[in-house]
């Protein structure tokens, strides 16, 4: 007897009033840390930008209409390999040509959030005023222990049993080509769907490269990629201490950013300031209603820990992973605002590129900062694959 395919059930959160009550209370009672004068953002997350997002968090911010808006998406969740995997699944409107399903990958610290905004532009182009040709079957999953996914039990997972996964996901969608894009860890699990998956990726999109890896001599690189290598160290020094904790005792943060909603939202928004294309302001690019949607969607769910244990899983992937090259036709989008943009001799190192992008506007969020340039990115990169 054949297997029975994966049952997709509709989801819709619902938070109880008491979660919120809770939330509200752990808010009022925050126990403020004192932080040296006018230090703003120099030190980490700026006291009084805090204290003003906090405020309004307990008694401002409307969180049932955020998950309101949410809900208007088309979002399922499937049981896969024994997890059950959230996704939001939007067919194209009518098309005159073919339709690619397209899956999208977040990273961290977001979820399905990053494409919310984007979403309804590739599904409906014609109604934005692109072109209908160009509409997608968008699949936007939160990945394990991300959003309304469940958590993984034992040992986390990394980006390639992630990409196997949405491998799967696709098939019980009835989707055997596709194209994948993504961002941040999901540029990694995009990848890694482009390389084991080759017969089914008919292309796929990345806003970055990853941090800088070579198993050889620096010798062997070309000057623009030894200097890139340079500008990731003196990164990495200066701005990567959140990831050396993820990928080495992740544990030990998840117990007071679990506890504490102040201190989550500290955690998070940082690099939302610290990553966008906002100069130093970080409502220049997301409203405190965004923000707060993201954050509590961590809060809520309790995936802050379960999150940060990816990067642990990840660092322990063989350097001989790393070093493959992706054969599948590969797009680069490098938003102006984004940490690390790698030079084109590196991309065409780890990649069959056939197509790279500057753009002037948005940052390691792009898809959220600038939903119309991103989805017009994805739109021209994936135009030549839809047969």
């Amino acid at each position: 007897m054949a297997d029975t395919p994966p049952r997709l059930d509709p989801f819709t959160s619902e938070t109880k009033p008491a979660a919120l009550d809770d939330l509200r209370a752990r808010l009022r009672a925050t126990r403020w840390p004192d932080a040296p004068e006018d230090a703003g953002w120099s030190l980490g997350t700026d006291l009084a930008y805090l204290r003003e997002l906090v405020t309004y968090w307990a008694d401002g911010f409307d969180w049932p209409a955020q998950e309101a808006a949410l809900a208007r998406l088309s979002r399922f969740r499937v049981r896969l390999n024994g997890l059950r995997i959230h996704f939001v699944h939007v067919r194209a409107a009518a098309s005159p040509g073919p339709v690619l399903p397209l899956v999208l990958s977040h990273g961290w610290p977001d979820s399905f959030w990053r494409y919310s905004k984007v979403i309804p532009l590739l599904t409906d182009p014609g109604a934005h005023g692109a072109d209908p040709a160009d509409a997608f079957d968008v699949v936007v999953p939160d990945m394990p222990g991300y959003g309304y996914s469940d958590r993984p039990n034992g040992p986390p997972l990394n980006s390639i049993a992630v990409a196997d996964l949405w491998a799967e996901l696709m098939s019980v969608l009835g989707y055997p080509r596709f194209g994948a894009a993504g961002g941040d860890i999901g540029s990694h699990v995009s990848r890694y769907l482009a390389l084991d998956h080759p017969d089914r990726v008919v292309a796929v999109h990345r806003m970055d490269a990853g941090s800088p890896t070579f198993a050889r001599a620096l010798a062997d690189l070309t000057p623009e990629e030894r200097a890139w290598f340079e500008r990731g160290a003196a990164w990495a020094a200066a701005e990567g201490a959140y990831g050396a904790l993820h990928r080495t005792k992740p544990q030990t943060a998840a117990f007071g950013l679990t506890d504490s909603p102040a201190g989550l939202a500290a955690w998070i928004v940082e690099k939302l300031q610290a990553w966008s294309d906002c100069d130093g302001e970080v409502e220049r690019r997301f409203t405190k209603d965004e923000i707060l949607t993201n954050v509590t969607l961590y809060w809520l769910t309790g995936t802050i820990g379960s999150s940060m244990r990816m990067y642990h899983a990840n660092a322990a992937i063989p350097p001989a992973q790393l070093a493959r090259r992706v054969d599948v036709p590969s797009g680069f989008s490098l938003f102006r605002g984004d940490i690390l943009r790698p030079p084109q001799a590196w991309l065409e190192r780890t990649a069959n590129v056939v197509r790279v992008t500057e753009p002037e506007r948005g940052g390691h969020f792009a898809p959220f900062e600038e939903p119309e340039l991103y989805a017009e990115e994805l739109r021209t990169f994936f135009r030549p694959y839809r047969g």
